[in-house]
C-alpha cells in the first residue's frame, strides 16, 4: 500500500552519506551544463547512464536533450550519472547536490530503476573492483533491510524503491518545484519480433508513484518500445553498438526527442515557448495522458479490454465522477494469475480504435492465452465524415465500403461496416494467439414505460452478437444483462449509478456493471477464465 506523499515532506533523510562511493564506471565523465542564468527556469535531470553522458558508443539521452530547447528561454542540467540506482544517487550525495541548485518554478524530469535490481550488498566473493551495492529493496513500501556495506564500510539502512523516489519528489516539491517521472529507456531485447516493453516492474511502480503523488509522468518505455517495434529489430539494433542498454549518439538524441514528446503530451503542458526548433518539431505524444497500462507481468497471461468510454473514460482516473466498467473487472480477478490491461478510449468507434492506430498499439501486448474482451457500438453511429470525430461506421455486418476524403484526417480513406471492424478484431486476436469475447454496448440510462430502452433486432448490440455468432467467437449480452439490472433497480437508484445525464457511469455505476461482466465471464461455456478468478 502507498502512504500518502504528504507523509514524507517532514522526512529526515536516514540513511548516512557514503564517504566512499561504489568502483566508477570506466567511461563516465560528468555532466557539461551551459551556464545558468539565474532569472531562468530550469530543467533538470536526474538518472543514470541511460541518461548520463559517456562515450559514442554509450551515450545517455540527457547529452542530446538540451538541443531541443531554446536556451534563452529555460536552462537545461543534466545531472544524471552512470551506475546509480535511485538509492545510491542519494546515498552518494548526487541528490543533495541537485536540490540544492533547485528553486521554484524549476522542473526536475526523475529516471531510476535499470540499476535498482541490483544486489543490496555484493558479497565478499565479488572482486573489489566490480562491486556496487546500489541495489534498492522492490517495491513501494516501507520495508527496510539494515547491512553492513562492504563497498563503504558503513552500516545502512536499506529501503524500497519507491521510498527514495518518494524522498526525491517530496524534496522538490518543498522547493516549490515540479517533478515529472519518467518510465525506463528499453533495452535490445527481443522475443518472436517483439521488444521487451521494460525492466522488471518498474514501469508500474513509477506510473503508480505517479498517480497517487498526482505529478506527471512520461512512459518513456511506452514511447520507445512503440517506435522500436515500429523499426523492427535490425534497425534497432544499429542504436546498440556495445551493449543491450545503451544507446549510440543516435539512439540517445531517439530517446531525448521522446522525452520531449512526452512532455509536451503531458496535461496539463508544464511549460510552452522554451523550445528550439528542433523541439518545436517534436509532435506531442497524444496519448501520453490517457496513461494506458500495459501487462504489469509479462510472464502472466493477460485480459486486454478495447473499447470505448463506457469500458474506459478519459485517464481511467474518475474525472468529472466518471469511470467505466474496465476500471473495476481488475477486482474479480487475481492479479498473481492475470494481468488486467484496459486498452479501451473514450470517444472512439470501432473504426478509429483501429484507424488511429490504437489496436496496433494493443495488439503488440497480445501474446497467446491471453483474452480480448471488445465492446464498441456507442460512436459508431456518428457521422461518417466531418470535421470533428470522423468516427462512424456503415451500419451492419456486410462487407459494403465507402470511400472518403477523411475531412479530419484529410486522407483518402475507406469505411466499412461496423460488422466488418469487429471481424477483424476478432480475427487478429486469435492470430496472435487470443481468445476473443466480444460484448455488445452497455445500454443508456434511457426509460421508456419502465423499461430501458435496449438496443434494437437490427442494432449494434444484434450486429455484435450476429459477428460473434459467425465467427465462433464467445458473445456477452451487456446490452441486456444491464438493463434487466436497471430495470430490477429502478429508475430512482439508477440515477445514482450514472455521473452525467445518460452515458457515463459513476463508480458505483462502473462497479455494478463490472461485477456483471465479471459473471457473464464466467458463465461462458466451460469458464474458461475460472483459474484467474478471485
Amino acid at each position: 500500500m502507498i502512504i500518502p506523499l504528504v507523509r514524507f515532506l517532514p522526512l529526515l533523510l536516514s540513511l548516512t552519506v557514503a564517504s566512499t562511493a561504489a568502483t566508477d564506471l570506466p567511461v563516465n565523465p560528468a555532466a557539461e551544463n551551459r551556464p545558468l542564468d539565474p532569472a531562468l527556469p530550469t530543467l533538470f535531470i536526474a538518472g543514470d547512464s541511460t541518461a548520463a553522458p559517456g562515450s559514442e558508443a554509450s551515450l545517455g539521452w540527457g547529452v542530446p536533450f538540451p538541443d531541443y530547447f531554446d536556451p534563452a528561454k529555460i536552462n537545461v542540467v543534466n545531472l544524471a550519472r552512470g551506475g546509480r540506482s535511485s538509492r545510491t544517487f542519494i546515498t552518494e550525495g548526487l541528490w543533495d547536490r541537485l536540490i540544492a541548485q533547485v528553486k521554484a518554478g524549476d522542473f526536475v524530469l526523475i529516471q531510476f530503476g535499470h540499476n535498482d535490481g541490483s544486489p543490496v550488498n555484493e558479497e565478499a566473493t565479488v572482486p573489489p573492483e566490480r562491486r556496487r551495492s546500489r541495489g534498492s529493496l522492490p517495491g513501494l513500501g516501507e520495508e527496510t533491510v539494515e547491512i553492513d556495506n562492504i563497498v563503504t564500510g558503513r552500516h545502512e539502512v536499506i529501503r524500497t524503491f519507491g521510498w527514495y523516489l518518494r524522498k526525491m519528489i517530496a524534496d522538490v516539491q518543498a522547493k516549490g518545484a515540479t517533478p515529472i517521472l519518467l518510465s525506463l529507456t528499453v533495452r535490445h531485447l527481443w522475443t518472436d519480433g517483439r521488444v521487451e516493453r521494460g525492466s522488471g516492474q518498474y514501469r508500474v511502480w513509477i506510473r503508480e508513484l505517479a498517480r497517487s503523488a498526482g505529478i506527471g509522468f512520461i512512459d518513456h518505455t511506452r514511447l520507445i518500445a512503440d517506435e522500436y517495434q515500429r523499426r523492427g529489430e535490425a534497425a534497432v539494433k544499429e542504436l546498440f553498438p556495445r551493449d543491450y542498454v545503451h544507446t549510440s549518439a543516435a539512439g540517445a538524441d531517439l530517446n531525448a526527442a521522446l522525452v520531449v514528446a512526452g512532455l509536451k503530451g503531458l496535461r496539463p503542458v508544464p511549460f510552452k515557448e522554451v523550445y528550439s526548433s528542433r523541439g518545436e518539431a517534436v509532435e506531442a505524444d497524444r496519448i501520453g495522458w490517457l496513461n494506458l497500462p500495459e501487462p504489469a507481468d509479462p510472464k502472466l497471461p493477460s485480459l486486454v479490454l478495447i473499447g470505448d468510454s463506457t469500458v474506459r473514460n478519459g485517464g481511467g482516473d474518475g474525472a468529472n465522477g466518471e469511470w467505466g466498467w474496465g476500471d473495476f473487472l481488475g477486482a474479480h480477478f487475481d492479479p498473481a494469475k492475470v494481468n488486467l490491461v484496459n486498452r479501451a478510449i473514450g470517444g472512439l468507434s470501432s473504426r478509429t480504435f483501429r484507424t488511429q492506430g490504437h489496436w496496433e498499439r494493443a495488439l503488440t501486448l497480445v501474446k497467446p492465452g491471453d483474452f480480448v474482451l471488445m465492446q464498441f457500438g456507442h460512436n459508431d453511429a456518428a457521422p461518417l465524415n466531418d470535421d470533428q470525430r470522423a468516427r462512424g461506421t456503415i451500419k451492419g455486418t456486410g462487407e459494403e465500403t465507402e470511400a472518403i476524403d477523411n475531412l479530419l484526417t484529410k486522407q483518402p480513406e475507406v469505411v466499412h461496416t461496423y460488422g466488418w471492424y469487429l471481424r477483424q478484431y476478432i480475427r487478429e486476436a486469435r492470430a496472435a494467439g487470443a481468445t476473443p469475447v466480444v460484448c455488445s454496448p452497455v445500454p443508456r440510462k434511457t426509460w421508456q414505460d419502465d423499461r430501458i430502452v435496449r438496443s434494437t433486432t437490427d442494432g449494434y448490440a444484434a450486429w455484435a452478437r450476429q459477428v460473434a455468432e459467425q465467427e465462433g467467437a464467445a458473445f456477452v449480452d451487456l446490452n441486456d444483462l444491464v438493463a434487466t439490472r436497471y430495470e430490477a433497480l429502478g429508475a430512482e437508484a439508477v440515477n445514482t449509478l450514472f455521473a452525467d445525464a445518460h452515458t457515463h457511469t459513476s463508480r458505483a455505476g462502473a462497479e455494478l456493471n463490472a461485477g456483471l461482466v465479471a459473471g457473464a465471464l464466467r458463465a461462458l461455456p466451460g469458464d474458461p477464465l475460472a483459474a484467474w478468478a478471485k
